[in-house]
């Protein structure tokens, strides 16, 4: 029974940060579109900073869920350590657009919007990857 809950909670709080790493993305395109426009940049940048931080408290969650599956549970295999590299770069490209986030808060300048939205891309093959691994157990 502990077992299904802390798996439940750890695949809830995954789906919530994989929201966020989602969507971050999307309002640094939004962002890189607005222009000058202050208070459209003001209210983009409100959301942005926000789920930031909404989605590095989603992924400790995660993390501390994962970790007791893990330890406690005993969950293993070749797959668990693949999902984790996937994980991991996702996790890179979080904070990377998080900091692009906070480089354009100050003043400096983000790509352009096609090339943010190209970037949007990148975890959508990445999570697919993971959800491959877990549920396919490959090795």
């Amino acid at each position: 029974m502990a077992y299904f809950i802390v798996k439940s909670l750890h695949i809830l709080f995954v789906i919530a940060w994989v929201a966020a790493v989602f969507y971050l993305p999307r309002i640094l395109v939004n962002l890189a579109e607005a222009g000058q426009e202050p208070a459209v940049r003001a209210r983009l940048e409100l959301m942005g900073r926000r789920l930031y931080k909404f989605g590095h408290t989603m992924f400790g969650l995660a993390f501390l869920c994962g970790l007791a599956l893990w330890l406690y549970f005993r969950v293993s295999g070749g797959w668990l350590h693949a999902k984790l590299t996937l994980v991991a770069l996702l996790l890179i490209f979080y904070i990377w657009t998080g900091r692009m986030l906070k480089r354009s808060i100050a003043g400096g300048a983000l790509p352009t919007a096609k090339a943010l939205r190209w970037l949007n891309e990148l975890p959508i093959l990445l999570v697919l990857a993971v959800i491959y691994l877990v549920v396919a157990k490959p090795f």
